[in-house]
């Protein structure tokens, strides 16, 4: 099921990411808000949304992003990327949101005729999608293991911009991007489109003082 969102900060901080983001506006007492999620769970599973991220937000507790976003009923399901709203389906139509997913999603911006991109571009076009990029497990407001979450918290107190890629949602990539940089774990943080290493590595970097530095080169 989508990830859900407690409070106003954990919102603000999923918008910014630059990876197309679906957030379904729902209420627990809404049967549509139930048919809804299961359907956002079943694309979520599915090879070519892999980058595609996709939440839920009780509309009645965070109620001020509601009224910012104009939810007058739920279910209400807005797509956003780098932090602008870029869609959005009102009511439990699975056709229109799914229609809509398929139509903002980044990889099925490819035509059929043209030639696929290979691995070591796919990995090279992430790599360089933000100048400070961090592929970890989970995202920047849900780590899912103790080391990605180090690796945030080290990110946000420098105060950067960046962006990050959850692992765990593309196996292609996790395994490929091992043998492409030839660092065997994560997270593994760039700057620049060039490998800075992983956590040890960038805790040194903060004992030293360079880290900083490094960041905004």
């Amino acid at each position: 099921m989508p990830l859900v969102l407690k409070d106003d900060k954990s919102f603000i901080e999923t918008i910014k990411q630059l990876n197309l983001v679906v957030i379904h506006f729902e209420a627990e007492w809404a049967e549509q808000c139930t048919q809804v999620n299961e359907l956002l769970d079943a694309v979520s599973k599915q090879k070519e949304f892999s980058n595609v991220k996709f939440y839920s937000c009780p509309a009645e507790d965070l109620s001020e992003i509601s009224l910012k976003y104009k939810i007058e009923a739920v279910p209400t399901v807005i797509l956003f990327k780098s932090g602008e709203q870029i869609d959005r389906v009102e009511g439990a139509d699975a056709t229109k949101i799914t229609e809509s997913i398929k139509k903002h999603n980044v990889r099925n911006e490819v035509k059929e005729n043209e030639p696929k991109e290979t691995l070591e571009e796919m990995l090279k076009a992430l790599i360089n999608r933000s100048k400070v990029m961090l592929f970890m497990k989970g995202d920047r407001v849900t780590p899912k293991c103790g080391f990605s979450r180090q690796m945030i918290e080290i990110l946000n107190n420098a105060g950067v911009a960046y962006d990050t890629f959850d692992i765990l949602t593309d196996e292609e990539v996790r395994q490929g991007l091992k043998t492409y940089s030839d660092w065997p774990t994560y997270p593994q943080l760039y700057v620049n489109g060039d490998l800075i290493g992983g956590l040890d590595i960038v805790k040194e970097m903060v004992a030293s003082n360079e880290l900083q530095a490094t960041l905004n080169g």
